[in-house]
């Protein structure tokens, strides 16, 4: 009980901030939103779970590549948690900027015919695996819920969490954004939802430079 009262902490905030950070709409999102919109639920869906597949495989990259690199060198971790925490506050400044902007979200349709659902969930893994941006920002969330000399549980905590949370809030965008009124929902309220991104992303970046551990 007092190990895991060490590492949920770390934890839980990893999964927060990768709420955060899927929650707020980047390029595989504005995918998923776009497909969802114009070719119906079933695309958008497949497109989804493709980028979710995509996640699971940068966690499991991520997770195994911090390890490692622990296991070697323990002062790693306090470079990796500078890094991570600056990429963390600059999602939180364009955030803030995004709230700022009066441009709505622009959801995109990928180009090409309508293709089956397979395609689309290989074209959303395709995706989420060339996104350059990806890495960095798994680094900070794994660095957010990873210790020195973590037991293997841990990393295997977060690996499954995210990709339940992946799979779960991607489907939820297209299902939810399949339908013309939370299209127009979403749009009266994103100022407000970008402006508590940016705050939450602020939090978690700041934690991240200032942690000891």
């Amino acid at each position: 009980m007092d190990e895991i009262s060490v590492y949920l902490p770390g934890i839980i905030l990893a999964y927060t901030t990768f709420f955060v950070a899927i929650v707020s709409p980047g390029p595989n999102i504005l995918a998923v939103l776009g497909t969802s919109m114009s070719l119906g639920r079933k695309s958008g869906i497949a497109l989804a779970l493709g980028v979710a597949a995509g996640s699971f495989c940068w966690a499991l990259l991520s997770v195994v590549g911090l390890s490692a690199l622990l296991a070697s060198y323990a002062s790693a971790l306090r470079v990796m948690k500078i890094a991570g925490g600056s990429y963390l506050l600059w999602l939180a400044y364009k955030s803030f900027r995004s709230a700022a902007s009066k441009h709505d979200i622009e959801a995109r349709t990928l180009a090409g015919s309508t293709l089956s659902p397979f395609r689309y969930t290989i074209r959303g893994l395709t995706i989420q695996m060339t996104n350059p941006k990806a890495a960095l920002a798994w680094i900070a969330i794994m660095s957010l819920g990873l210790q020195e000399g973590a037991p293997l549980w841990v990393p295997l905590s977060l690996v499954v969490g995210t990709s339940i949370l992946s799979v779960f809030i991607h489907c939820v965008y297209a299902v939810a954004f399949s339908t013309p009124v939370m299209v127009r929902l979403y749009s009266k309220a994103r100022r407000w939802i970008q402006g508590t991104l940016g705050a939450l992303f602020a939090v978690a970046g700041l934690k991240l430079l200032t942690s000891r551990s």
